[in-house]
Order: C-alpha cells, then sequence, then structure tokens
C-alpha cells in the first residue's frame, strides 16, 4: 500500500497543484517552509546512505565518472540552449539553468529499482552528484546565466552547503551510529520525502498562479524537452561507450531526472517566483516521465551482458 501512495508521486503532486492554483492563499502563506521542506528531504536522503555507498565509487569508477560528467554538461547546456531557443526572460532562464545545473533528483533511486537498473550505483550517482553539486550547480549557474542576471555564486554555496551537504552527511553520520534506529524508519522516508516534496510545488505553484496562465505553457514544453534529452543523452552515450542494458538504464535516470525540488528553493531564495517555475514544472513531470519509461523497461529484462570496460 505505501508503494502505491508513493509511485502515485506525480498524482498528487498535480492534484494539489491544482488546489493551490484555485486556492493559493493557505500556501502562500507557507513561503517561508520551502527551504525548511528541502533540507528535510536531504537528511531523509542521507539517512538512507551507508559510508559504503560513496565508497562504491571506486568499484564503479567508469560509470559513476560518465554519469556524473553528463549530469553536469548535458543539462545545463541543454537548458541555456532551450532559453534561448524559447526566447525567455532572464528569470525564467536562471530557473532553467538553475533546473539543470542541480544533482540527479531525489526520486531516481526509486525509479531507477523500478526501472530494473542498478540501484547501487543509482545511489553512488546521486550521493557523488549531489556532493559535487554543491560547488557546480552555483558556478554553472553563474556562468550560462550570469550574463543575463546577477548570480550571488557565493551566497549560494553557502547556502546548499546548509541546504543539502550538512544535512545529507548528518544523515549519513546518523545512519552509520544509529543504524538500528534508522533502519526501522527506512520504509516511511521516502512517503516523508515525497510530502514535503509536494508541499514545496504547491506553495510555488500558489505563489505563481497569476502568471502560469501566461508563462507556463511555453515553460512546460522546454522542461519536457530538457527532461526529454537528458535521458536519452544519458542512455545513448552509455550504449556508445559499451555499457550493459543496466548501466545504460540508471545513467539515463540519473541524468534526465533533476533534484528540481532544490533549484525550486534556491529560485525562491535568491531570485523570483518565476524563477522557480521551470523547477516546479519539472519536478512533476520527470515524475510522470520517469515513472511511464520505468513501467516499459520493467518490462523487458535488460541483457545480462557483462561489458569488462564498464566497470
Amino acid at each position: 500500500m505505501l508503494g502505491i501512495v508513493i509511485r502515485l508521486f506525480p498524482l498528487w503532486a498535480v492534484l494539489l497543484s491544482a488546489y493551490a492554483y484555485v486556492q493559493p492563499d493557505f500556501f502562500v502563506a507557507l513561503k517561508t517552509a520551502i527551504v525548511p521542506l528541502l533540507t528535510f528531504v536531504m537528511l531523509t536522503m542521507g539517512l538512507t546512505l551507508k559510508t559504503t555507498d560513496f565508497l562504491a565509487v571506486v568499484q564503479n569508477k567508469r560509470a559513476v565518472s560518465v554519469g556524473v560528467l553528463l549530469q553536469f554538461t548535458v543539462m545545463p547546456l541543454v537548458a541555456i540552449v532551450l532559453s534561448l531557443a524559447l526566447g525567455f526572460n532572464p528569470e525564467q532562464t536562471v530557473g532553467m539553468v538553475l533546473v539543470g545545473s542541480v544533482a540527479g533528483g531525489t526520486a531516481s533511486n526509486v525509479i531507477c529499482y523500478l526501472a530494473k537498473g542498478d540501484v547501487a550505483l543509482s545511489i553512488t550517482m546521486t550521493a557523488m552528484s549531489t556532493l559535487l553539486g554543491v560547488f557546480l550547480t552555483p558556478l554553472l549557474t553563474g556562468s550560462l546565466a550570469g550574463l543575463s542576471v546577477e548570480v550571488p555564486m557565493m551566497a549560494m554555496l553557502a547556502s546548499l552547503v546548509k541546504i543539502v551537504l550538512l544535512p545529507v552527511l548528518g544523515g549519513v553520520v546518523i545512519n552509520h551510529f544509529a543504524a538500528g534506529f534508522t533502519r526501522r524508519l527506512v520504509p516511511v522516508l521516502p512517503l516523508l520525502s515525497v510530502v514535503a516534496i509536494v508541499m514545496i510545488i504547491a506553495i510555488v505553484v500558489a505563489l505563481n498562479a497569476e502568471s502560469l496562465t501566461q508563462i507556463g505553457p511555453v515553460i512546460a514544453l522546454a522542461v519536457i524537452l530538457h527532461n526529454g534529452i537528458g535521458l536519452a543523452a544519458g542512455y545513448y552515450s552509455c550504449r556508445l561507450l559499451g555499457f550493459n542494458e543496466t548501466v545504460c538504464r540508471t545513467i539515463a535516470i540519473e541524468v534526465g531526472l533533476q533534484n528540481s525540488g532544490l533549484a525550486t528553493a534556491l529560485a525562491m531564495k535568491f531570485f523570483s517566483p518565476v524563477a522557480a517555475i521551470p523547477g516546479t514544472l519539472f519536478s512533476i513531470w520527470h515524475n510522470i516521465s520517469g515513472s511511464m519509461l520505468a513501467a516499459y523497461w520493467s518490462k523487458k529484462a535488460p541483457a545480462q551482458r557483462v561489458d569488462p570496460l564498464a566497470s
């Protein structure tokens, strides 16, 4: 039952967003809760990680390196190209670039499991991209979007340390020293994360209720293209590099699914509600597309071919 509730995350996001759009007042009042909610999500992620997940980088160094490289090149570059092609204003552009420059999404591990990917590799890549993103997200955002809008890179870096790095590492430490306690929490952590992320989405929708009608459709188009290109680039790049099907699926999901909740929180904190719209729409769409892709792949068992170069 709990698993079904979690897998229906896109539905809850759409329903609560629709309610927030029609009745925004309650959610607007919760504006200051966005950062604490995201910090909580990062803590729950840390509670599911072990120190061995980070050591796994050594065992899967080629796959992890390729995945992280694609994550922080394809996604930010596609974001800026789409923004320019669709004539976005500076606020919309910085929102798109933020989505492209953050780490892999926290839902990617669940989607990877459903798609019969390599869950251990997925967890390792999410952990590594999350840690690297603390430094790369402000750097990439400043480099790509800084021409049109002032990006407070150092302030963003400091916030990422507080919102992402410390909660994740804190969760890892708690999991290491109180494994029995966290083991009892693990079954409900995904549900708690889903509730927090859905609330973040609803708050941002409420804050943008007036402008969504005018600018929502074109940003939705950009988000769908961004996500689709990321999934395709992750999958087919790995096919060309000789990775087996399981690894190709895993990296595709890690590249295409972004931590858009973080992008939304950063946009709200440092820019404007309009800049948070891409992250909001991405949060909904990438879970829908990821779920559909997982449903398709789950019916096709990956080839068991093992490529010695892909480790």
